[in-house]
């Protein structure tokens, strides 16, 4: 199943996460390398969030990840959401749904 992890920022994020910002980027890898997350990034402009796309059995994974991260720790993160996310576009799409074709005249 994928999943969508979505961080809210404190408003002081950029000029609070550079201390905190290589442990936090060695476990978003680390889940990477593991299979679980499949991408993940900030978003905005200016930035107030990041959004992370896991692949997992369950939300246990992601659970562990936000607990230990480094950014959540030190309250650079006002609040998050774990949501599931159902794929249906694409080649990694865990459901994948095509149009009908049907013969137009």
């Amino acid at each position: 199943m994928h999943y969508l992890l979505t961080y809210h920022y404190t408003a002081d994020y950029l000029e609070r996460r550079g201390q905190f910002r290589d442990a936090h980027l060695a476990r978003a890898w680390a889940a990477q390398e593991r299979g679980q997350m499949v991408l993940g990034g900030t978003a905005g402009d200016p930035i107030d969030r990041a959004v992370f796309l896991f692949d997992c059995a369950d939300e246990k994974p992601i659970q562990a990840f936000v607990l230990a991260d480094p950014y959540v720790r030190h309250g650079l993160v006002d609040s998050f959401t774990i949501q599931p996310w159902n794929t249906v576009i694409g080649d990694l799409a865990k459901t994948p749904v095509r149009p009908e074709t049907k013969n137009q005249k």
